[in-house]
């Protein structure tokens, strides 16, 4: 892993607005952590261009007036709105204890479900990763070229030598998803499939309707019609 050096000064005053006034000659306040004592410094806002603006992890080689050692940029705080650089946490580290990173992810290969167009989705940019320092990588390799519609790389997946990550395992890594045109024009299909399929049977339906046997009483289809009364049949009169 790379090394950039920050050059740092020591603050003789905490509070607010020394912080404001730091922040406005162009420095970012700072703590380092990890040793006998904490120690606030100041350092210049353009050396951690390379450190927080990068695809890749990086140690920093702090010197603090004079006084020389290793860290890693633990946490940093930003503007909300201007999104100026506020505030920085170093940790100091040694070469015989485990430190925890959160190490960038790159994705390498042609996935299988975007040649069929589906689109492949990042969940995370970086993994957080538990080792030695010299084992550190600056980023960490994820393949993606077996990844088919509907399947997901998670950090179970994940086994690499000497390297324990640290977060869930069931976390998803990249997954290849339908993009949602094409989900929905699978749904429109499915459902004029459906539809397509139930024509036939309500016409079968009403076919056997059509020939079923007439109701009791009724006259069958083509019969002759009942005789009317006789011709000249007068009506009977009573005898006196």
């Amino acid at each position: 892993m790379k090394t950039v050096e920050i050059i740092g000064y020591r603050r003789a005053n905490l509070g607010k607005s020394d912080a404001q006034k730091v922040r406005d000659d162009g420095y970012v306040p700072c703590v380092l952590y990890g040793g006998n004592e904490q120690v606030h410094f100041i350092a210049p806002m353009i050396l951690f261009r390379e450190v927080i603006f990068t695809n890749e992890a990086h140690f920093v080689h702090l010197n603090i007036e004079g006084e020389e050692c290793q860290a890693i940029l633990q946490e940093v705080q930003f503007h909300p709105v201007s999104e100026i650089l506020l505030h920085a946490d170093f940790l100091r580290i040694s070469g015989d204890r485990k430190i925890k990173m959160q190490i960038p992810v790159r994705l390498v290969g042609q996935a299988p479900g975007v040649a069929k167009g589906g689109t492949l989705v990042r969940k995370r940019a970086a993994l957080k990763v538990y080792a030695f320092p010299v084992d550190m990588p600056d980023h960490i390799d994820v393949d993606v070229s077996e990844l088919d519609f509907h399947h997901a790389i998670k950090v179970s997946d994940m086994k690499i030598a000497k390297l324990e990550f640290m977060d869930p395992k069931a976390a998803a890594i990249a997954a290849v998803e339908v993009p949602r045109a094409a989900k929905m024009a699978a749904e429109e299909a499915a459902a004029a499939a459906a539809a397509a399929a139930a024509a036939p049977a309500a016409g079968a339906e009403g076919a056997a309707a059509a020939g079923a046997a007439p109701a009791a009483g009724a006259p069958a289809a083509g019969a002759a019609p009942a005789a009317d009364a006789k011709k000249g049949d007068a009506p009977k009169k009573d005898k006196k």
